[in-house]
């Protein structure tokens, strides 16, 4: 069976690829990632992926080609999504930030290996930076490479992730096809736009994401499951996965923070706990508690630190664990994630939550496959036409 090759840069811990990796459909061939503790984490869960942990500057044909003998032409599909901050509205949106000019790098490698399509991920905050001039320049230059170039918001929650994230889906294509969207599979069932949509499943909440881990407080471990799988998600959460729960523990909070986080009611922030145990001092998302029954809004590197954001856990006076974030980002109890909390939460929260990367793979699975019977339908009346003109002679 033919299969696509795929290219993963800024791969991260491998969130964008991951439906490409599951896949008999597709190869990928080589990834790249700078982060060290990131390139390990993806290493260990595709250890038969080329992995080249250095600046991307350092990267392009010249590696693949010595190493692996790939030649311009021979990449059907490239996915990547550079780093996000300098685009992020959460953080300063630097203009001069060298990290937002890394989609130069991505331009640079798409050129050298001209694949037939490409995936380019990043968050909302691309559409409005330099008042959308930015954009205009990226569309410009994929579509100077002769690239049918179109753009989408996705809202990961639309495809059965428990957690409200959304993100710039930019797909370019050289290919004789339009590629089309992924179709929605869940529904916001509070929302009055989506009363005509009732075939489609509510969406996932946070309970139904992780209410078969262990409860567990400020300071404490469990790695033993609290029951058998609640529903179909967990199920998939836990198929082959170890007998043990991996980065189910939670990090010591002083006393003041656990009463605080013990007085906050479901979805509740500060203004819901008495004055003497607020912070003198934060943003309305933070030391907030996050709601059992909703998704979760956008879990961030810094989900075990009840200070940084909305992720303190409904139950329990703590914030999330490294395993509940991961579940957060649909990442199956068997993906290995290493280095310490921090930098596991980090490969966390900087990924592309795998449900859409799967909703993503089937668009442009199909996508490809559309064009690969267009070519021998044509060869095919070609070969027809070839064969009808000889016999004529």
């Amino acid at each position: 069976m033919h299969k696509f090759k795929v290219l993963d840069l800024f791969s991260g811990v491998g969130g964008l690829s991951y439906g490409f990796a599951h896949d008999d459909n597709f190869e990928i061939v080589a990834a790249n990632e700078l982060l060290p503790d990131m390139a390990k984490a993806y290493s260990l869960n595709h250890p038969n992926v080329k992995m080249y942990n250095c600046d991307i500057k350092d990267f392009g044909l010249k590696n693949i080609n010595s190493d692996l003998g790939i030649k311009k032409g021979d990449i059907d599909l490239i996915v990547g999504g550079p780093p996000c901050q300098a685009f992020s509205t959460v953080g300063k949106r630097l203009i001069n930030d060298p990290r937002g000019k890394l989609f130069q790098e991505y331009y640079r490698v798409l050129e050298e290996l001209n694949p037939k399509v490409f995936l380019f991920e990043n968050v909302k905050g691309l559409l409005s930076m330099q008042k959308g001039e930015l954009l205009k320049t990226i569309l410009s230059l994929f579509e100077s490479l002769g690239y049918k170039v179109k753009y989408e918001v996705l809202n990961s929650a639309d495809y059965g992730v428990p957690q409200i994230r959304e993100r710039v889906i930019i797909i370019g294509t050289k290919l004789n096809q339009d590629f089309e969207y992924p179709n929605k599979t869940h529904r916001n069932s509070d929302d009055d736009d989506n009363i005509f949509n009732q075939e489609l499943q509510p969406y996932l909440s946070l309970s139904e994401a992780i209410s078969d881990l262990p409860f567990i407080k400020s300071n404490e471990e469990s790695f033993e499951y609290s029951s058998k799988p609640n529903n179909e998600f967990q199920k998939l959460m836990r198929d082959k996965a170890p007998e043990k729960l991996m980065d189910h523990n939670s990090p010591k909070n002083n006393e003041k923070l656990v009463k605080l986080m013990e007085c906050l009611p479901d979805g509740g922030t500060p203004q819901d706990v008495p004055k003497e145990l607020r912070p003198t001092s934060g943003f309305k998302n933070t030391y907030c508690r996050l709601w059992w029954e909703r998704p979760a809004p956008t879990i961030t590197r810094n989900l075990s630190t009840p200070s940084s954001s909305r992720c303190i856990h409904p139950k329990a006076p703590r914030p999330l664990t490294t395993r509940e974030g991961a579940r957060i980002q649909c990442f199956p109890d068997n993906y290995i994630f290493y280095g310490s909390r921090s930098s596991k939460n980090l490969q966390i929260g900087n990924a592309v939550p795998t449900f859409l990367s799967i909703a993503l793979k089937n668009s442009i699975k199909q996508h490809l496959k559309s064009d690969n019977k267009l070519l021998e339908k044509c060869k095919e009346i070609k070969q027809k036409t070839d064969f009808s003109n000889k016999k004529a002679s």
